[in-house]
Formats: C-alpha cells, structure tokens, sequence
C-alpha cells in the first residue's frame, strides 16, 4: 500500500481508481454471464413459483441487468463463482455487490443497521418471513446454478455453515434459513417445500 505521507501523488492516483473498471471486458465473457445470470433467475423463479411467491419469482434479481452490476459480471466472469468474490479480490471491493445489496430485499446485507444495543453497533435486523424464504430459495438455485452435477442437497446448507459465523444475520432469520437449510439436506426438496408451503408460508397450493 501506498503511504500518503511518502507519495501523496501516487496514493491519490491509485486511490481514485473506480472498482468494476480493471477487468478485461470480452464477448465470451459477457455472453457466460448473461447465460448464467438467466439461468438462475430461472431456478429462482421456478422455486418461487412452487412455493407461491409468484411476485418475487419474477422480479428476483433485476438489478443484475443494471449497467452497473452486469458490466462487472462482464468482466469478471469466471464461470463456476460469483463475479463479484473475484472483483472484490481484485479491487477491494465490489461497486456490483454494493449496489445489488441494497436493492434486493432477500439478500441479509439489505436488512443491516444500527442496532440499539450498547454492545453491538451494527447488526442485522428481523426479515419478513417471505424474504427468508426468497433467500432459501436463492441460496439453493446459487449452489444448483455453480456446482451443477456435484451439486447435493447439502451443498447449500454447507456452503452456510461454512460462512455463518461471518454473518450479520439477525438470530431468528438464521434460524428459519438453517432450519430449511437442514431439512433439505436430510429430506430433499419435494418434502421441504411442501413443508415451507404449508407451514411457513401458510399457502394453500
């Protein structure tokens, strides 16, 4: 890192430089993306849809197709991870995660705030069960989407656990996620969802 106090020109020029700009743009890349980010709109929607959440079935995700999310997916293309870990890893932050977080209701990122607790200046507050649900759904499709034949239905429950303790996650929000999470992996997915409709969502399909 550049110290200000030595090389304040060369700080400033490597300071100012927009994350999302460094990757190399290509056709192939931009044509991977755009074929991954439909397909697991795709699986999401589809998930949705069995579930009777119909409304965010067809608006999960939108903002990918923003300019600013999906040229970063554009350049940053990998194929079997998300774009914005590699964009992250190569610029110190991802202006493609920054802007989708605050624009999708499912992802926890979008329910952080200031907590009222004198121990805890920042956290994760309670979400609406329908957008833990949503979330379920989405991290289950990501795993389908990336791992494709080694994907099991425990790979989205250990992907969590694998992060959790990293998570800002309001405590009973995680339970309701690990307690889907668990009962796909040791039940499968018809059961699950069944059990999500009937007894968490409450619909009647």
């Amino acid at each position: 890192m550049i110290d200000p106090r030595e090389d304040l020109e060369g700080f400033l020029e490597e300071y100012q430089k927009i994350p999302g700009t460094r990757g190399k743009f290509s056709w192939k890349k931009a044509w991977g993306h755009l074929r991954t980010i439909n397909h697991h709109k795709w699986l999401v929607m589809k998930g949705c849809f069995r579930l009777g959440l119909y409304k965010q079935g067809l608006l999960h995700d939108l903002s990918k197709y923003h300019p600013v999310e999906f040229l970063a997916g554009c350049r940053y293309y990998q194929g079997n991870k998300s774009p914005n870990n590699v964009e992250r890893a190569e610029e110190g932050c991802s202006r493609a995660w920054l802007h989708h977080k605050g624009r999708n209701l499912h992802h926890l990122e979008y329910w952080m705030d200031y907590t009222l607790d004198d121990q805890q200046i920042f956290g994760g507050m309670k979400m609406p069960v329908k957008y833990v649900v949503e979330m379920y759904v989405d991290r289950v499709s990501a795993c389908k989407n990336y791992m494709k034949e080694h994907y099991t239905n425990r790979s989205a429950l250990d992907y969590y656990n694998k992060g959790k303790s990293k998570l800002l996650l309001h405590p009973q929000s995680g339970a309701l996620l690990e307690f889907m999470l668990e009962k796909l992996a040791t039940e499968g997915e018809e059961k699950t969802e069944a059990f999500i409709r009937k007894h968490i969502l409450h619909n009647k399909k």
